[in-house]
């Protein structure tokens, strides 16, 4: 398996994902069908996710879903590896992100019991991150404030 030498000396890296129009009309419309139809197609291969995401790694096969979570009825997610998945990622289509609190996506080696928590990220941020395979895991804080959108997905 090959790893760009920015994944490799970390855990987590974050990259600005370009949205073009469709997408933003989709989430402005709150249209999940097409937009999860987009995102099928965009993680085949030739694909603008699986082009973008293959500059950071070697893999064949990306899956995803589209995550949301408002308050005030969020709950905290649980701890967990992806299995043997290579890497997770978690791009941010949340449009008022300082208008959100929690929903922290949290980071540790298996096991510990400390980590890193990242607050809701911009629109178009994206979050690529060692998962399953390298003994990492994480989770997602319960949203308190307002309202997270991302497409979570992880590459085998």
């Amino acid at each position: 398996m090959i790893l760009s030498s920015e994944l490799e000396q970390s855990n987590i890296i974050e990259v600005d994902f370009p949205l073009n129009e469709a997408i933003l009309t989709y989430l402005k419309n709150e249209d999940w069908i097409s937009l999860d139809q987009y995102f099928l197609n965009a993680e085949k291969p030739g694909g603008s996710l699986f082009e973008f995401l293959s500059t950071y790694l070697e893999f064949t096969n990306i899956e995803h879903i589209i995550a949301i979570r408002s308050a005030p009825d969020d709950e905290d997610g649980i701890w967990h590896d992806d299995g043997s998945r290579i890497l997770g990622f978690s791009l941010s289509l949340t449009v008022k992100h300082l208008e959100t609190q929690g929903g922290e996506l949290r980071f540790r080696k298996k096991g510990a019991n400390a980590w890193l928590a990242l607050s809701t990220r911009p629109l178009g941020r994206m979050m690529i991150f060692k998962t399953g395979i390298y003994g990492f895991e994480h989770m997602v804080s319960s949203v308190t404030t307002g309202r997270r959108i991302v497409i979570a997905g992880w590459c085998s």
